[in-house]
């Protein structure tokens, strides 16, 4: 199942420098670790702002919600999802 993931981070600004920098690093860290695993398919960044859109391919819903959940800046995050279907006039079968 594809989902279009909108994340929105506001880090409060009075959280200390070394644990941002602590959490920031393990995000990236899990974000690389899904995008090899082939579930976080898409990863963009929005232009000037804290937020990216993303595509994930996962099992069910459920697994989303637990892949988020797991997110180490998931706490300071605003998250949309949209369930994704294919088009029927997409050239691209893939995700």
């Amino acid at each position: 199942m594809l989902f279009h993931v909108r994340m929105d981070v506001a880090i409060p600004h009075d959280l200390e420098p070394d644990e941002r920098a602590r959490l920031v690093a393990t995000e990236k860290e899990r974000a690389l670790a899904l995008q090899r695993a082939g579930t976080w398919v898409h990863l963009w960044r929005i232009v000037g702002q804290y937020s990216n859109i993303s595509v994930f391919d996962v099992g069910s819903p459920d697994e989303l919600h637990e892949i988020l959940w797991s997110l180490p800046l998931f706490p300071f995050m605003t998250v949309q999802v949209t369930p994704l279907a294919r088009h029927p006039s997409a050239l691209v079968a893939g995700p």
